[in-house]
């Protein structure tokens, strides 16, 4: 039985990131596990036209070793789209190059394994058996988790995305079915961040008549995402170690107030369905319906159509919409893993709600003596930085460090120009 100093479960950006920096590390015997044939990156939702949220910068490995062959720079180089990328003065590159350099950068890594899933942890002697299916199990001193997230759809439109009968769908599957939303007669689109506005875009674009098409939002407006350079430092390690340090329930209160760091749409794209409305207004009022404050409240489909029980929270008024087709635009949770460890048993330490307990240096709290750490599944102990990619790579260098008991990436200890909290006297 193999046995590694460090096994990664999953191969998302994160962990991808974590295989890249661990690749310069010579010393160090990683491997990564990947049920999937090969890097995707929300497949389902590279729209023409739609770009990351985050600067080029945020790539695997640049945050922390510029100078790493698997930058996203090196990447255009090897392309030979350097200068291109150079006279094309883009900060923010389109979703599908950077699944493009996902897939790229795994290439180049032997220890990434694709098509190999991790069915199983648990804790023999002294070190973790990861059970693989298909293949010999295998051991490792510590473990990395960065299994991802999955779509989330609420309680009232759940059944209806279930139902084969029904046009009905999560926007992490938008372009397999954009034919069949392009056709339908009457779309409506569920859900105000980003993805949702994509979405709406799209069908703003593409759509020959604009008349039927609805969004629908709970928040009380369209809102950007917050962007001032100040307003970013929240995505900064030093808020990170801040919003660690609060009280729990603090730190409950705090995340949904802080909506507009991870739930806004950028403001470009804001400025595109603005101007299209505008363009289509030139022969009339385009027939499209934009409402926020909106939740929906039941979903089901009555004579080949979808019913729509919804409230206006403001008002305090409700109504009932027809529709052809539904897109839940309404973001993502994050993947149990409860099933994952239950072969740790009562050793993994969880909070009050059920949550994972993770430490500052995002090592999960075990009764065992390996390390067990985690990657964008500690929100509710990180703060909203946690699924951000401009984090990954600081994140996955703190893991390294801790994994090598030693600095082999050295992190400057200020990062932001705000003190968040008061200091000690």
């Amino acid at each position: 039985m193999r046995r590694h100093h460090l096994a990664g479960i999953g191969i998302g950006p994160f962990n991808l990131s974590l295989a890249a920096l661990a690749a310069g590390i010579d010393s160090l015997d990683a491997v990564f596990f990947d049920a999937r044939p090969e890097f995707r990156w929300h497949p389902g939702l590279l729209v023409d036209g739609a770009t990351l949220q985050v600067p080029f910068l945020a790539d695997l490995v640049t945050l922390v070793d510029p100078t790493s062959p698997l930058s996203f720079l090196n990447y255009l180089r090897d392309r030979g789209r350097l200068l291109p990328f150079y006279f094309a003065e883009r900060f923010h590159i389109p979703r599908a190059e950077y699944d493009d350099y996902g897939r790229w950068a795994a290439a180049r890594l032997p220890s990434c394994r694709f098509g190999h899933e991790v069915t199983a942890v648990r804790w023999v002697d002294d070190a973790f058996e990861l059970t693989v299916a298909g293949a010999e199990p295998v051991l490792a001193d510590a473990v990395v988790l960065g299994v991802g997230s999955v779509p989330s759809v609420p309680g009232p439109l759940r059944d209806l995305v279930a139902d084969p009968g029904a046009l009905a769908l999560h926007s992490a599957d938008y372009l397999a079915h954009r034919e069949k939303l392009l056709a339908a007669e009457r779309v409506t689109v569920v859900g105000s961040g980003q993805s949702g506005a994509e979405v709406v875009l799209d069908l703003l674009r593409s759509r020959s008549t604009v008349d039927g098409l609805r969004w629908l939002a709970r928040t009380p407006a369209f809102a950007p995402m917050e962007y001032s350079k100040l307003g970013l430092e929240q995505f900064t390690p030093d808020y990170t170690a801040y919003f660690h340090g609060l009280p729990e329930a603090v730190r409950d209160r705090l995340l949904p107030a802080q909506w507009q760091l991870y739930k806004g749409i950028d403001t470009e794209t804001i400025g595109a369905i603005h101007d299209e409305l505008y363009r289509r207004s030139i022969s009339g009022p385009p027939g499209a319906v934009l409402t926020p404050g909106v939740e929906v409240v039941t979903a089901s489909l009555v004579d080949g159509e979808i019913e729509l029980g919804v409230r206006h929270v403001q008002q305090g008024r409700s109504a009932t919409l027809r529709t052809g087709a539904v897109v839940a635009a309404t973001g993502y949770a994050e993947t149990p893993t409860g099933k994952l460890l239950a072969g740790l048993g009562d050793a993994v330490h969880r909070d009050r709600k059920g949550r994972l307990e993770v430490g500052a240096d995002y090592r999960v709290a075990l009764d065992v003596p390996g390390p067990l750490f985690v990657q964008n599944a500690e929100r509710h102990t990180h703060g909203p930085g946690a699924p951000d990619l401009g984090l990954g790579a600081w994140r996955a260098a703190v893991i390294l460090n801790a994994v090598c008991g030693k600095t082999v990436y050295d992190l400057p200890a200020r990062t932001a120009f705000t003190t968040f909290g008061l200091e000690d006297q």
